[in-house]
This record gives C-alpha cells, sequence and structure tokens, in this order.
C-alpha cells in the first residue's frame, strides 16, 4: 500500500522540489514505525513530497519473492503520473532499502517488467540507509529467507546487477552494525564505482542497526538506539545530495 502523507508544510504541487517514497524496514516481516512518519515528516520540511509504501511482508512464513519489488514499481509509476515534473526518489531503510535497490537494478529486467513500462518505473534516485543488499556471504538471512528458498537467492544480491542505467545512490551505514553488516553497502557501492554510477557514502563509525533518523525524536533506549549527532548529520548531507542531483546546487549557493 503506497500512502501519501499530507505533511505539516503546506506547498503547492509546483512547490516541491520532488518526491521521496519510503520504505520502512523490518526484515521483510514488519514495517518499522521509526522509518516511516519522521522520516517523512523530515522529507517535507526540506521541500520534498513524502509518500511511504507499505510493501507486503512475511508475517506468517509466506516466500515473498518479487512481490515487493513489483510494488515499488507500481508505487514510482503512480507517483510519477501525479507528477510528472518532479524526481521521484525511493528511500529505504534496512530490508526496506533492499526493495529500493531492487527496484534500482532489477527495473528493466524484461523477465519482470514490459519494456514499455520500464522508463515509467525507473527512480530519478535511490537512498540507502543501513540497507540489506547480499543475499552471499554477508547477508541478512532472515530478510533473504522472507523472499526466496536458498538455491534462488541469486537474484536478490544485488550487488551483482548495478548496470549503467542504475540511478544515483546515496548510501550510508554504521561500521558496527552487527544486524545488517556494512559490507552490505560497501559491495553495493563497489559496484556502483565500477559502472560509473554516481553515489555519495557515509560509514559512520559507531552505532547500532535501525538509528533512522538518530535524533531524540525516533530513540529506542531498549535496543541502544540513541540520538547520536554524528550519525543523524545523514539527513543533511542527503538533503544536500538531492540538491546537487537533481538542482546542481546546494543549500549554501541558494
Amino acid at each position: 500500500m503506497l500512502e501519501e502523507i499530507i505533511p505539516d508544510i503546506c506547498l503547492a504541487e509546483e512547490q516541491w522540489k520532488g518526491n521521496i517514497i519510503i520504505c520502512p524496514g523490518g526484515a521483510y516481516k514488519w514495517h518499522s514505525p521509526r522509518e516511516a512518519l519522521p522520516v517523512a515528516k523530515a522529507f517535507a520540511g526540506q521541500g520534498w513530497k513524502p509518500w511511504i509504501l507499505y510493501y507486503s511482508v512475511s508475517e506468517q512464513g509466506e516466500v515473498l519473492g518479487t512481490i515487493p519489488l513489483c510494488q515499488a514499481a507500481a508505487a514510482v509509476e503512480r507517483v510519477r503520473k501525479n507528477c510528472p515534473d518532479k524526481p521521484v526518489v525511493v528511500c529505504g531503510f534496512s530490508a526496506g532499502g533492499h526493495v529500493a535497490a531492487s527496484l534500482g537494478v532489477h527495473w528493466n529486467d524484461d523477465a519482470v517488467f514490459a519494456k514499455k513500462e520500464q522508463a515509467r518505473i525507473r527512480p530519478d534516485g535511490l537512498i540507502l540507509c543501513y540497507p540489506v543488499i547480499t543475499a552471499g556471504q554477508y547477508a541478512n538471512q532472515e530478510s533473504i529467507n522472507a523472499l526466496v528458498k536458498l538455491e534462488k537467492a541469486s537474484y536478490f544480491s544485488l550487488e551483482n546487477y548495478v548496470d549503467r542505467q542504475t540511478p544515483p545512490v546515496f548510501l550510508w551505514h554504521t561500521a558496527s552494525d552487527s544486524a545488517v553488516t556494512v559490507q552490505n553497502t560497501l559491495m553495493f557501492a563497489n559496484s556502483l564505482a565500477a559502472k560509473g554510477v554516481p553515489f555519495e557514502l557515509h560509514i559512520y563509525p559507531y552505532g547500532v542497526h535501525g538509528l533512522s533518523l538518530a535524533t531524540k525524536e525516533v530513540e529506542e533506549p531498549e535496543k541502544e538506539r540513541y540520538a547520536d549527532a554524528h550519525v543523524a548529520g545523514w539527513f543533511r548531507q542527503c538533503t544536500e545530495w538531492l540538491d546537487i542531483i537533481f538542482y546542481k546546487s546546494t543549500q549554501a549557493e541558494t
């Protein structure tokens, strides 16, 4: 389900910089509220119209396959139809990062999507926050198991499918993440570099998995998720990156 968020800030359609479709994490088992509405409000505050994609999850052990991928594609197509002249960026956290990155590398897969729809479903950019990427050695196995049986997991090792048509990417992770290891982000960044895809990468030295905005608002002390001013800098860096990629300017220059 794609939810259009009505933010506190009221802008006319033509005043929005673009659209951010947010995919919260949750190991493909649930959707983290800390990675949904607070993030949507933050992007709205920077002039980006927010949407939240509540993609299908495996609550009873269902094998999801490409269902979340196809739902992300449909979300991009719907938002683009609604706002045809504005960028459509997909932002994902953890397993939601896998959803976003899956569309970023598989939007032009003829086996899944018809040629005539591929241009409409390609995101203009990706924001990947401590994403699940690989089904290999460094996999978050809980997430991958929700998608596919082991013998067919290679399609979900997204680092192997980056090509020159993969959209620009902003990535961040913490080096001490033990749930989804930093190698996931590093492998994807290496593939982007090899294919010449523009990207910005930030690796912070400390912090557990699932920090979201890393602000007081989204603290979760029982899971050692505390506000961290250094890690929270990712959001400012991300919005500056958006301006650079889509408007060739930074906040300092405007």
